[in-house]
């Protein structure tokens, strides 16, 4: 596994060992920040990474925030809460000497901490078929992880059932071999169903 474009193109990242952390693949990670970076019809013209500030739930080996900074993103969080992950992902941040502008963060997305500051980005790649992807996204929501408007960018079995928070707009979808990609967007105010 290795950073794809940008600063860090071509290094490579710690891969764990064993089956039970699942990183994204080489070919989605670049598919999904060709459209990212380059934007689409559907989910914005322009550069979405950027000058970002981004969450990268369910981190794993922290590979999707590590290449969002090597992208020029401006800040990004590896939140994840498995401990052998959590070295993963400390262990990359240092390979790459990113400790300024990535925060490792130790914690659930299910329950999370208040964030410091909201994101734009959001990157959340629960365990497949765990159904965790919604429940995630209204916790995050709920302790200022989301900012209004962010692009929430959520990697699910392709053909795991995903219904979108009422948060949050489905702006595309996109299958890769067993991996499923959804992009949303955050609405620029919280949504109350009567």
């Amino acid at each position: 596994m290795r950073i794809i474009a940008g600063k860090h193109r071509g290094r490579p990242l710690a891969l764990p060992e064993g089956s039970e952390i699942r990183p994204t693949a080489d070919r989605v990670r670049e598919a999904m920040f060709n459209s990212l970076c380059h934007g689409n019809a559907r989910i914005g013209e322009g550069d979405a990474v950027r000058r970002a500030i981004v969450l990268d739930g369910f981190a794993g080996t922290g590979a999707l925030g590590l290449e969002a900074v090597s992208r020029g993103a401006a800040h990004v969080t590896l939140m994840e809460r498995n401990h052998a992950a959590l070295s993963l992902c400390r262990d990359n941040v240092e390979i790459l000497n990113e400790q300024d502008r990535v925060t490792v963060l130790g914690g659930d997305c299910l329950a999370p901490v208040r964030a410091a500051q909201a994101c734009d980005l959001i990157f959340l790649d629960p365990p497949y078929r765990s159904g965790a992807a919604g429940d995630a996204l209204a916790a995050l929501a709920r302790t200022g992880w989301i900012a209004p408007g962010a692009l929430c960018v959520v990697e699910l079995a392709a053909k795991e059932p995903f219904t979108p928070p009422a948060d949050a707009e489905l702006l595309d979808e996109r299958r890769y071999g067993t991996a499923r990609v959804v992009f949303l967007r955050w609405a620029n105010e919280a949504v109350h169903p009567t």
